[in-house]
């Protein structure tokens, strides 16, 4: 059985992702630009740029199938259904069950697959061209995710996120620990790749390869393709604070509780977006085939935490 606290929590921080990421987004560019000198754009230019292309007339290829008009509104979807799944604001998954590792890094892959299928099916050649890149870049980053999330489900006895983040928040699980001060580090890496920072990836590199898949989108497609990628790395963060950094989060679900908690894990988000400017703008931007170097570098990492956990038991 459910309890309908919990869904309602689930729902609700369904709502807040979609809602508050694209302030973190803009938040991101107006953090690096402050950091450059430079006025920046308004805190809030992405949700203008969203409501102006809803307005504005979709235009499809010809050529392109029901997975191009699919794709924008799968990634909403399994983003969404990750954000219902991850224990952000109680030591729980507001789905019980259902809230497990595996699942979330099925519905993580998805929204890559169905990335890239569609920049294939647009038809366009640029596309294609930023389809690989984006599958070359992040083709070791949810093995590497997959791996460390392994690792804390080994040492909790189970792969439901709410127990590996119920173990960590009540100190059954060591930050001493090797084994998982190195899977943090490693998906700490991880997560600095998925949210599309220096020195991989431009926010403001819409004419680069980089956003070669959304080349041939266009109108509310392309705005929902847009808003669902915010939306991505908003969930990707929000599990890494919700697995490593569980503190403050509601042991039951009470009115009060929970509303601190969601206060307190936004400031944590914050956080977590302010330290990714401050490493940002400490880095120069990679080429495409010196960006695997650092992927390989985390997998490393996340290798060598599962030898640490091999060598304790």
């Amino acid at each position: 059985m459910f309890d309908a606290k919990l869904l309602l929590i689930g729902f609700l921080q369904a709502l807040f992702v979609l809602l508050l990421a694209p302030f973190f987004a803009g938040l991101s560019r107006v953090l690096r630009a402050k950091m450059h000198s430079r006025k920046g754009p308004p805190l809030f230019q992405y949700y203008y740029d969203i409501i102006k292309l809803m307005k504005r007339q979709e235009v499809r290829p010809a050529q392109a199938t029901w997975v191009f008009r699919a794709t924008p509104y799968i990634i909403m979807v399994s983003t969404l259904l990750i954000a219902t799944l991850i224990p952000m604001w109680v030591l729980q998954s507001p789905f019980g069950i259902i809230g497990d590792m595996i699942l979330v890094i099925y519905l993580f892959a998805m929204v890559r697959f169905f990335l890239a299928v569609s920049g294939f099916d647009s038809g366009s050649g640029f596309a294609q061209i930023g389809v690989a890149r984006e599958l070359a870049l992040g083709i070791l980053v949810e093995p590497t995710i997959m791996l460390v999330l392994f690792i804390v489900a080994l040492f909790a006895g189970s792969t439901n996120l709410g127990a590996m983040s119920e173990m960590i928040a009540l100190g059954k699980i060591s930050y001493a620990t090797p084994a998982i001060w190195l899977g943090m580090a490693a998906f700490a890496v991880a997560t600095f790749i998925e949210t599309g920072k220096l020195p991989f990836d431009l926010a403001e590199a819409e004419q680069e390869v980089q956003e070669g898949p959304l080349t041939e989108y266009s109108g509310p497609g392309l705005a929902l393709v847009k808003w669902g990628l915010f939306m991505k790395q908003v969930v990707v963060a929000s599990l890494f604070v919700a697995i490593f950094f569980p503190f403050g989060s509601a042991v039951v679900p009470g009115f009060l509780g929970v509303l601190g908690a969601a206060v307190l894990f936004f400031l944590k988000l914050i956080c977590y977006y302010v330290i990714l400017a401050v490493v940002e703008n400490s880095v120069a931007r990679l080429t495409l085939f010196g960006s695997p170097r650092i992927t390989w570098v985390a997998l490393g990492i996340a290798l060598l935490s599962f030898v640490f956990y091999l060598v304790q038991i």
